[in-house]
């Protein structure tokens, strides 16, 4: 059984079977679920309700901090920022703006400004984001124009190793998750859409534009 990669397109082998299926690519070692066992938006769009998305959570606060504390060391007020993937309700977009910072929410779902992706900005937050791409190939080349020259992508995501039994990982068991990186797939990204850097630091990655 093979499938063709949604990051690279290289055609992928089986990786582990459950009751899904995941192939890892050979190229941009991308981990992802068998298209055909993803689940459809309306499924999809369920799963992110049930979210216990309270943005005024000190809990959910501290958990965006990383991406929080670095826009706001590396950019100020006058930058204008995008929330990508806000969701039901943004802890990254509370603190942000309740520190005068400039950020609007996009998301599929929940707030559809297509215009919104039609500008440019000087930093993009994308928290547990990333996994949930059934086409990170349109996203990241998306998400990099978006980027104003010297502007920063800040991503939270679980990345996999091969030190993790992917049988037991906890990340997998969420059937939205359908994407999963590895360091070099980090890297992979860097190189093939244009990031001049990319730094890891836990679960927090940083591409720059």
């Amino acid at each position: 059984m093979t499938q063709n990669c949604p990051l690279c397109d290289s055609s992928s082998k089986v990786f582990y079977q459950n009751s899904s299926t995941y192939y890892r690519c050979k190229t941009c070692y991308g981990i992802f679920v068998d298209e055909a066992l993803r689940p459809d938006s309306t499924a999809e769009k369920l799963r992110y309700e049930i979210h216990e998305n309270n943005v005024e959570d000190k809990g959910y606060q501290k958990f965006v901090a990383p991406i929080t504390s670095s826009i706001m060391k590396d950019f100020s007020k006058n930058d204008k920022g995008l929330d990508f993937g806000a969701g039901t309700g943004s802890a990254i977009s509370k603190v942000l703006q309740d520190n005068d910072f400039n950020v609007l929410q996009y998301d599929p779902y929940f707030h559809d400004y297509p215009e919104l992706l039609e500008e440019k900005y000087n930093y993009i937050a994308c928290c547990e984001v990333i996994e949930h791409f059934y086409n990170p190939n349109k996203e990241f080349l998306l998400l990099h124009d978006l980027l104003e020259e010297n502007g920063k992508l800040y991503c939270m995501t679980n990345l996999y190793d091969d030190s993790i039994d992917f049988a037991t990982w906890y990340y997998k068991n969420d059937p939205t998750h359908v994407f999963f990186y590895q360091y070099k797939t980090i890297e992979w990204i860097k190189e093939e859409f244009g990031f001049l850097d990319v730094s890891i630091e836990k679960r927090l990655i940083t591409f720059t534009n």
